[in-house]
């Protein structure tokens, strides 16, 4: 006996269910997250208890305090605008495939192609990254508590497989619980940044000025021979500082690649996306505003390599300096737990539609709704990635390693290019969702383009005077090798393509039969 439905507070559900019918996919993840849920997830792999603690001295060294106190406002605000033209696509497109499904729409097979992987890859260094900088934090933490604890590479290393492995198996048995600890993760995030800005107000006896601050250059860097108001600190070296905020606010995607197990996703995934980057944006800039405020050690900063232990060491008691390095050692491991949730479910996204080789195995998922092949095989991926960092170099710092950082954020920007550029192609053939720019579109979209193009340059230029081939002083080991790994990267795709894949890879693979029945959304404008 038919029933008629009643609108109840699960009803959105259902509409999420037919919007994505509409997109070719049936719902096999289980659509328990909140709106909230969703921008946790972005605001957690974002951690500014990670990327301002763990990069600090990029731009302590590139610039000075100016390049913190000035760039990260700046910089955030082209970011932002980049999330503005992302959640207008998330809300006309909300799949787990996000990024390389819009591109992959909007324009051919090719287009998704190349931005799934290079979004995939992107996604899987992310991970790796962000544990590796977790195990370095608690590598520094077990040295400052325990006298036998000697803190060595391999150290981190060890602590750097076992935070992924747990990372690996909350993901995979904490499905009940996995969207109420990205929950948790925001109040940490909130209230360990809240704590340690205290801390560094109240504790030293001692802080700098508001001049130093705000106006105070260095340039630590090695270029210019240490000049301040020529044209290489200007165009080259204050740039490089601001690789800061580039590094931190990054893996906001993930608002998309949750969107198939978020209610009211067209409207929810956006909102999570954009309010994701400006509530960071405001808490790292009130963070590090307090990181240079207590910067009084300026010689100790500088002897550290400009990193921000130094600042709390030289700062504050042991006491203190303990209870800041536990605060961001956990807000990283937090941030890691939500960039495998990310990272897998792009993984079982881009091997449903059959792009990964195996692609049976990693777009099951079990009964749970949980794609626990992914979770595997993505963390392996980020283990096998971050095995060069066993290797020292002459210098102490695993260089090889860093240069898959370089890659992580080069992959995830560029294949946000991709599909924003193909969006202004569309132009008014593009149907919006809920949420929309409206005709502001144009102009963002275009600030968007220029600032990726621009800062895809910058990532691959030598970050020291060493690794400039043909200079004095010449080491393989200083090398950025970013442009080698992102070319060969690149390299290996495009083969791929043109010996293969686009023989067979046709873009989204649809998962129902007929599409449900229902009107596209009526755009409404944005709060832009």
């Amino acid at each position: 006996m038919a029933t008629t439905p009643v609108p109840t507070a699960e009803q959105p559900m259902d509409e999420d269910a037919r919007r994505l019918a509409e997109l070719g996919y049936k719902q096999e993840l289980r659509r328990k997250w909140s709106g909230f849920s969703n921008f946790a997830i972005s605001f957690s792999i974002i951690s500014i208890l990670a990327g301002c603690f763990t990069t600090f001295g990029q731009a302590w060294n590139n610039g000075g305090p100016v390049a913190i106190s000035w760039g990260w406002p700046l910089i955030s605000l082209f970011i932002l605008i980049i999330g503005f033209c992302m959640a207008e696509l998330v809300s006309a497109y909300p799949t787990a495939g996000g990024i390389y499904w819009w591109a992959a729409t909007m324009g051919r097979p090719v287009h998704g192609w190349f931005t799934g992987w290079l979004n995939l890859i992107g996604l899987v260094a992310v991970t790796a990254s962000v544990d590796y900088g977790c195990a370095t934090f608690l590598n520094l933490t077990l040295s400052a508590l325990f006298d036998g604890w000697a803190g060595t590479l391999r150290q981190a290393f060890v602590l750097f497989v076992i935070i992924l492995v747990l990372h690996g198996l909350i993901n995979i048995f904490g499905h009940r619980i996995i969207d109420v600890l990205q929950n948790v993760s925001v109040w940490w995030h909130v209230a360990g940044a809240a704590v340690v800005v205290a801390i560094l107000v109240f504790v030293p006896d001692n802080h700098q000025s508001f001049q130093f601050v705000f106006t105070e250059r260095f340039n630590n860097s090695g270029f210019g021979d240490g000049d301040i108001g020529g044209l290489t600190f200007w165009f080259y070296v204050l740039p490089l500082g601001f690789l800061l905020t580039q590094y931190t606010i990054t893996g906001f995607d993930a608002c998309a690649h949750v969107s198939e197990e978020t209610r009211g996703a067209s409207q929810a995934a956006a909102r999570g996306l954009w309010q994701s980057i400006f509530y960071s944006a405001v808490g790292g800039w009130i963070l590090l505003l307090a990181f240079l405020f207590a910067a009084t050690d300026v010689e100790a900063v500088n002897a550290a390599g400009g990193f921000s232990g130094a600042i709390f060491e030289s700062a504050l008691t042991p006491v203190f300096f303990k209870i800041v390095i536990i605060i961001s050692t956990i807000g990283q491991f937090f941030c890691g737990m939500s960039c495998v949730t990310s990272m897998s479910r792009m993984a079982y996204a881009f091997s449903r539609d059959r792009a990964v080789p195996g692609w049976r195995l990693w777009s099951t998922v079990d009964r749970n709704g949980t794609p626990v092949n992914a979770i595997i095989g993505a963390t392996v991926a980020g283990l096998v990635l971050t095995l060069p960092a066993l290797y020292e170099s002459s210098a102490g710092i695993p260089i090889a390693f860093y240069a898959v950082v370089s890659v992580a954020v080069l992959g995830l920007y560029l294949s946000f290019l991709i599909p924003i550029a193909l969006r202004l192609r569309m132009g008014d053939r593009f149907v919006p969702g809920p949420w929309t720019l409206g005709r502001k579109y144009k102009l963002l979209g275009w600030i968007a383009v220029i600032e990726i193009a621009i800062i895809a340059v910058y990532f691959v230029l030598p970050i020291v005077p060493a690794g400039v081939p043909g200079n004095d002083g010449f080491t393989w080991s200083a090398v950025n090798y970013a442009p080698l790994a992102v070319g060969g990267v690149l390299l290996l795709v495009a083969v791929w393509w043109y010996a293969s894949a686009r023989k067979w890879f046709t873009g989204p693979v649809r998962t129902v039969e007929e599409p449900a029945a229902a009107a596209d959304p009526a755009p409404a404008d944005g709060p832009v």
